[in-house]
């Protein structure tokens, strides 16, 4: 059978769309990046008691003044995680997206269940929504889109919005046929029909649509945080990436807190919909007054409403006052990065250097993709992990003419086997027929890695090796190599420089003479179009930022060795590199050296040369998620 080329297809229609409709995704972007970012501003600038009372008002009006309580102190705890604020850019994300699920799946789930001719062309259309994976939502969002909220909200409107139709056209045809036939007789017309007797009484069924909807919906943006959502999904994609234990179980429980608040805060709004026509007299003593009824007390709905709308207005003022956070004037910059160690420690170094000079830092954490289009976009101001000549090249070809390149900053990346330095071996060739020793494997890394490709189809192969390459993750790897070499034992991993194990572990990396992962190559800094002009200062530090391995190994082993498993790892051991090292901030960043002018330790910069072999680069092409920790991400 010949190929179907479906995917062809569906790329020449999203650039199509692109090309056509960017003023709808323009206008698209504008209004609902609008109204995530002020929804957010307005649930972290204002003071955290406020916002905490308001939830527990909500909770109170719904479900009473144990759940009320209960619920703040989720919210208490959230905080004491340092979770506040990637937990309430989470909720506006959240609430964002579902309101507009469900002001579009409501009506046409109505219209599915009075029509049968729509319901016919519509199921195979959910059907198909509700099936497809939901990564592949987030491909054509973030080319339309961009990165950030938006895509992350378009995503995870088209998830959540089969359940919303499905359970109101259920709702709807749920409703007794008599009842509607007796409404219909007294002459009543569609409308009242469906406003004063379908809606009211399929009211319970869509308010479970609403609750699915509303779970979909922090499912689908935690998952966003892999296109520059932000929020709790950047805290959980970090930890994933890093193999962050600790983040991962703090970020997880914030989720759950907010998973259960919302669940139950829209479970109980449903039941009392339902039980509004035949809800019991509250239980009262004699005197009209027992802790039985304050427990089953609930504002009546003006006054919920009016409790709401106070604190809301009282939090909108304290901020609108300045008693919220504020910039303060700072010139803001956002620096895009990706959980490879060398990007995690400068970006992070950066920001601090920074702050320090006025300027109001953001961090992005993308994959690689997704940076170098939204640093086409202007999205992303910076990106400081650049590795050329070939691995990133392709994305300076495609994104050529919006992007800068500022300057190389690491001369010495190099990509090779390791092994423990106490074994007599210098060279891959060296390896031959000593492959039991090793138990006959290489430890690898993820299988869609460029290393991993030329290591199995051309290192192995050329070498004429007889090595078994097992393919994990580079979590697993890290930790064989602990595990090995805790024990004494011989290990043979795939390893590149610059990398933090280097300094932990007593490792060194086999020569390469047959070059079959390419020759060594170079990091540099990119900016988007125009960062020269709009940032000159930074362009000039950036420009003559120069770092080698007696700087970088130092700086990773403080942050991944010294530093691993503290709250806020990368941050704090930079900044006590920092500390330690002020002639690292004095040499790079203190004075503005001349433009075009040389400064650092790295020494001269490497000629151009044009890679390795093939025009390949073995970097991993995957994010290699060694045991790295958190970056503090804004």
């Amino acid at each position: 059978m010949p190929r179907i080329h479906l995917g062809d297809w569906a790329e020449s229609l999203v650039d199509f769309m692109r090309d056509h409709f960017s003023w709808l995704f323009d206008f698209i972007r504008s209004v609902v990046g609008g109204a995530v970012t002020h929804l957010a501003d307005w649930l972290t600038d204002s003071p955290l008691p406020v916002v905490v009372v308001l939830f527990a008002v909500i909770g109170w009006a719904v479900r009473g003044p144990v759940f009320a309580l209960v619920a703040a102190a989720g919210f208490l705890l959230i905080d004491g995680l340092e979770m506040w604020k990637p937990a309430m850019s989470t909720l506006a994300l959240v609430l964002v997206s579902a309101v507009i699920a469900l002001l579009i799946a409501i009506p046409l789930g109505i219209l599915t269940a009075r029509s049968r001719a729509v319901g016919t062309v519509l199921r195979p259309v959910l059907d198909f929504m509700q099936t497809m994976p939901a990564f592949v939502y987030l491909i054509p969002a973030i080319t339309f889109f961009g990165i950030g909220e938006v895509p992350g909200v378009v995503a995870t409107v088209v998830f959540a919005l089969p359940p919303g139709v499905r359970m109101t056209e259920l709702g709807i045809r749920s409703v007794d046929a008599e009842m509607v036939e007796a409404a219909e007789a007294f002459g009543t017309s569609e409308w009242r029909i469906l406003k004063d007797v379908q809606f009211p009484l399929a009211l319970p069924t869509i308010m479970a649509g609403v609750n699915q909807v509303i779970m979909l919906s922090l499912s689908m943006v935690v998952t966003a945080g892999i296109v520059g959502a932000g929020g709790l999904g950047s805290e959980v994609f970090g930890a994933l990436s890093n193999n962050n234990v600790g983040l991962g179980v703090e970020a997880g429980v914030a989720v759950v807190v907010l998973a259960i608040y919302l669940d139950r805060t829209v479970g109980a709004a449903g039941q009392r919909a339902e039980a509004r026509a035949k809800r019991a007299k509250a239980v009262r003593g004699a005197d009209g007054f027992t802790p039985k009824w304050l427990l089953d007390w609930r504002p009546r709905p003006a006054v919920a409403v009016g409790g709401v709308v106070t604190v809301a207005l009282v939090a909108g003022l304290l901020g609108g006052f300045g008693l919220g956070t504020s910039d303060g004037g700072r010139k803001k910059i956002t620096v895009g990065w990706i959980p490879w160690e060398e990007d995690v420690v400068v970006t992070n170094m950066y920001k601090q250097l920074l702050e320090k000079r006025g300027y109001d830092v953001t961090m992005k954490q993308l994959d690689v993709g997704p940076l170098f289009q939204g640093l086409a976009r202007g999205d992303i101001d910076l990106f400081l992990d650049a590795w050329l000549p070939t691995l990133h090249k392709k994305y300076l070809d495609e994104y050529g003419s919006k992007l800068e390149e500022i300057g190389r900053w690491y001369n010495n990346v190099d990509v090779q086997l390791a092994i423990p330095k106490n074994l007599p071996y210098a060279s891959v060739e060296d390896l031959k027929g000593h492959e039991n020793e090793f138990g006959g494997r290489i430890v690898g890394i993820e299988p869609g890695a460029n290393i991993m490709d030329l290591t199995e189809k051309k290192l192995i192969p050329e070498y004429g090796l007889d090595f078994d390459l097992v393919k994990s993750s580079t979590p697993a790897m890290i930790a064989e190599l602990d595990r090995q070499m805790a024990a004494g034992k011989p290990i043979v991993v795939t390893m590149w420089r610059p990398h933090w194990a280097y300094t932990k572990y007593d490792i060194k990396p086999l020569a390469d003479p047959k070059q079959s992962y390419g020759a060594p190559g170079w990091i540099s800094s990119i900016g988007r179009k125009g960062f020269a002009k709009d940032f000159p200062d930074v362009n000039t530090w950036v420009k003559n930022l120069k770092l080698d391995d007696s700087v970088l190994g130092p700086l990773e082993k403080k942050v991944f060795v010294d530093y691993a498993g503290k709250p806020n790892a990368a941050a704090e051991g930079v900044k006590a590199f920092l500390k330690e090292n002020p002639d690292v901030e004095r040499k790079f960043l203190s004075e503005l050296p001349p433009a075009g002018g040389t400064s650092g330790t790295g020494g001269t910069e490497r000629p151009k040369h044009d890679g390795g072999k093939d025009g390949q680069s073995a970097r991993p092409q995957s994010l290699p998620a060694a045991t790295r920790e958190r970056a503090e991400a804004s």
